[in-house]
């Protein structure tokens, strides 16, 4: 069996109506399996106008907007109308990217008719109540999520340091590495455009500390205020660039009333704002990858960000960048003062994490799924199948 010959049911809590590395991910594998022959059927909630084109065949499924954050949908069921079309498309495999009931209902239809499952870790979903004042709600949320994972035959997960966590969780003993690619074409340091600082009030000595990603307090726009306002405590010269938007940007903008806020950037655009920036700042602890540390990294720039899931496996500590305990303002503020003194520090270490940044091959990673499904249908159909 080849990956010409796959048929897979793909089931996603958000596979378009918002942009977010998840889905952007899964919209790459899809249509990397496209352009190997496969057949791909991906089930998901739809809105009237998504953030992007959905890649492959998308067919629709029932959701709620999340409470406080209606640009996100909970999809509530796996409808009948939608277990008909499941039934025409005939998949071979079925992969479940999020928790979520229809997730659910997607993994008893399969183990119904004795088909594989493999689920992809996109996020630290147990975390994000934290920032919510219901932290109190986490093990229940784990306990719900390893029932869940449990029933697949298999995991996938962005990062050894990810993989390792869902270890020591119990959520499943048979767990790979999807990992995530980078577009050269797009982050790389080239792009890099002073002038296009100078038009946001950015001078070319300026040293530019970053925010890349969506305006989302699980992102740990706290910590990082909460730091930027001790390095002004201490006098340290330095700019703020925040790149992306989302419900929390006025808390923000509040809270950094000197920064230069670009709004959403993608392709080209995005490219040329990652790589005009000096230094990332990553305090999140809720990504499985870090998409935006490697984006950064391809980019030439140094990266600060929390020791955690994600980026831990990717930024080598005091090589291409500093890791740093989660929430510790004051070590993160010295990690950005050491760049902002240091210039050839800052230089030496961007130049390793885009020579890190090559190893990420979109293909070669999506193979690696491609491979585990094939290897999960021959699993399933025992010897000499």
């Amino acid at each position: 069996m080849q990956t010409a010959d796959l048929r897979v049911a793909l089931f996603s809590g958000n596979y378009n109506y918002v942009r977010d590395g998840a889905n952007q991910a899964l919209n790459r594998l899809v249509g990397y399996l496209l352009s190997r022959g496969a057949a791909v059927r991906v089930y998901s909630p739809t809105v009237e106008v998504p953030a992007f084109p959905p890649t492959g065949d998308l067919f629709g499924v029932p959701a709620l907007a999340i409470p406080g954050r209606k640009e996100y949908r909970i999809p509530i069921s796996l409808p009948r109308s939608a277990r008909r079309d499941l039934a025409a498309f005939g998949p071979n495999v079925v992969h479940v990217s999020s928790p979520d009931v229809t997730g659910h209902r997607a993994v008893t239809w399969a183990r119904d008719r004795n088909l594989p499952i493999l689920a992809s870790v996109h996020t630290r979903f147990e975390t994000y109540f934290r920032y919510y004042n219901l932290a109190w709600i986490e093990p229940a949320i784990e306990a719900l999520m390893r029932r869940f994972y449990r029933r697949c035959d298999a995991l996938v997960a962005p990062s050894e340091s990810m993989a390792q966590l869902l270890r020591d969780q119990r959520m499943n003993y048979d767990i790979g590495i999807w990992s995530r690619g980078v577009d050269r074409t797009v982050f790389h340091p080239e792009r890099r455009s002073l002038e296009w600082r100078r038009q946001l009030g950015l001078g070319d000595q300026d040293m530019v500390v970053g925010f890349l990603g969506r305006l989302v307090m699980e992102k740990g726009l706290d910590v990082f205020s909460d730091t930027i306002d001790e390095l002004r405590r201490r006098d340290i010269p330095h700019k703020v660039l925040v790149v992306g938007d989302g419900p929390a940007r006025g808390w923000f903008e509040a809270r950094l009333p000197d920064a230069g806020f670009t709004g959403l950037q993608v392709g080209a655009e995005l490219g040329r704002a990652v790589a005009s920036m000096d230094v990332l700042f990553n305090p999140s602890v809720t990504e499985t990858f870090g998409n935006v540390t490697l984006e950064a990294m391809a980019c030439g720039l140094p990266v600060v960000a929390a020791a955690a899931t994600g980026s831990e496996s990717l930024v080598d500590d005091h090589a291409s960048g500093r890791l740093v305990r989660p929430g510790a303002v004051h070590q993160f503020a010295e990690a950005l003062k050491a760049y902002v003194e240091d210039p050839a520090l800052r230089a030496r270490h961007g130049a390793a994490g885009e020579v890190r940044a090559r190893e990420f091959s979109w293909d070669r990673i999506n193979q690696a799924v491609a491979d585990t499904y094939l290897r999960l249908i021959r699993q399933r159909r025992g010897p000499g199948g």
